[in-house]
């Protein structure tokens, strides 16, 4: 999991190294924002599980503070593709901050 990964919108992640527990940290830098305040590299966690077979099931979690009152969780899979490349196939959630309960419908994308 270790290396630089990017997105078909041009985002990209930075996983420097996985621990001996399997947790990661790193920077996500994301392409793609719809928060007033300029875009900046955000912090992440995450966890890996890896198989014998190298391919790896994976999340994290990204905290936008430096730019936006949300975060957003992805979990993933990394395949092998038919050229030999490897390819992340993820599923993300971003909750933003809402001012109410009621207003909770439109808080989670």
């Amino acid at each position: 999991l270790t290396g630089w990964w990017k997105n078909e919108l041009g985002s990209r992640m930075h996983v420097s190294a996985v621990d001996s527990q399997c947790n990661f940290s790193s920077e996500y830098h994301t392409a793609v924002s719809s928060a007033q305040k300029p875009i900046k590299p955000s912090p992440l966690v995450g966890s890996q599980h890896l198989n014998e077979d190298g391919q790896c099931t994976f999340d994290f979690t990204v905290n936008w503070k430096k730019f936006s009152d949300s975060t957003a969780i992805f979990v993933s899979q990394c395949f092998t593709g038919a050229g030999g490349e490897e390819v992340l196939q993820i599923t993300w959630l971003l909750q933003e901050k809402v001012d109410s309960l009621p207003s909770d419908w439109k808080a989670t994308r």
